[in-house]
């Protein structure tokens, strides 16, 4: 077994025929194609490319919000005008144009149904298999709130409810995203104490991926990675995935301070850029990672972000320069 493991943060461009005419074996056939596009480039744990999340009708974020929270019980569908240019003008907010919802009542779980979605991908792999959610920082801060009237009592009243899930989810690695946070590094303490409520309740391996925005290939959120030491060390989770293709490559030094039992994922693809990386770069990349922060400290290797916003060859090929990089880098450090 190689040293680092290879591995996809999550998402997968949307294949045209699975939005043109989508089913249930329509859907099925497509992460079919994703798992098995992964398979035989050699990534050592797989992801279903989160496409059961995907609605034509709600394509901002690729249903990353909507998917979680318009299920549960406690979400109404109305808000009001003034609640709508509200939200638009939030900050933090204007990569979307209307609130995925309004809290009006306590949450549950309501028709969300994670324990499914999971299985269905994980029958398909003949690898470890990731599964991957939206963690409850990201979900508070994009809800309207008419229940709880405080931020980190709705996250944790949201993490609750993931929670109730995750722990009957029969995946390798269970990942929870947050992309949101790296914006807003001041809210760690209560956005670490409501993830870890999903991540104590991970029955394998919890995982967190922290990015800085994707949206029409920008980053929606500014920030760096030294202002979120506090929230990396107090996570309880077995690794993070993490952007730093993307990033100032000086800024991987402040991950020093990230406490040895995190295991470290490091963004070796650049999902920003239609330029598709090569074995050399990703081995240089995890070189330089290594001699700053020490020899063997990178777990796994991985893109930035999801590939939903490339097209499908782009990504394809992004996936497939992932193995032979690491492989690259391994037999130079053997």
């Amino acid at each position: 077994m190689p040293r680092i493991l290879t591995t996809v943060v999550g998402s997968y461009p949307i294949p045209d025929w699975l939005v043109a005419l989508p089913s249930e074996q329509a859907l099925s056939d497509a992460m079919r194609a994703v798992i098995g596009i992964q398979e035989t480039a050699g990534i050592d744990l797989v992801c279903d490319g989160e496409l059961a999340r995907f609605d034509v009708n709600h394509p901002e974020t690729n249903g990353m919000i909507e998917y979680f929270v318009r299920p549960m019980d406690g979400v109404s569908q109305r808000f009001s005008f003034d609640d709508l240019m509200a939200y638009r003008a939030a900050t933090g907010m204007r990569f979307r144009t209307r609130p995925p919802g309004t809290v009006v009542g306590a949450l549950a779980s309501g028709a969300l149904d994670l324990p499914l979605a999971c299985a269905r991908g994980k029958a398909l792999a003949s690898r470890p298999f990731k599964f991957t959610l939206t963690g409850p920082h990201m979900l508070a801060k994009t809800l309207i709130d008419r229940h709880y009237g405080d931020l980190p009592a709705l996250a944790h009243a949201l993490a609750d409810v993931l929670a109730n899930q995750v722990r009957h989810l029969d995946a390798d690695v269970v990942q929870v995203d947050e992309a949101n946070l790296p914006g807003s590094p001041d809210e760690w303490e209560w956005a670490a104490s409501a993830i870890n409520r999903v991540l104590d309740a991970v029955r394998t391996t919890p995982a967190v991926h922290l990015c800085f925005g994707n949206y029409g290939g920008q980053s929606i959120q500014k920030g760096s990675w030294d202002k979120l030491l506090r929230y990396l060390n107090a996570l309880h989770a077995d690794h993070v995935v993490l952007e730093s293709a993307h990033r100032p490559p000086e800024e991987i030094a402040a991950l020093r301070e990230l406490r040895p039992a995190v295991g470290l994922g490091l963004g070796v693809v650049d999902i920003k850029v239609n330029e598709i990386e090569t074995p050399e770069t990703i081995a240089r990349r995890i070189e330089r990672a290594e001699s700053v922060l020490g020899a063997g400290r990178v777990r796994y290797i991985h893109p930035d972000c999801g590939f939903w916003m490339l097209k499908r060859p782009i990504a394809d090929a992004k996936i497939r320069a992932l193995a032979p990089g690491r492989d690259l880098f391994e037999g130079r450090a053997a």
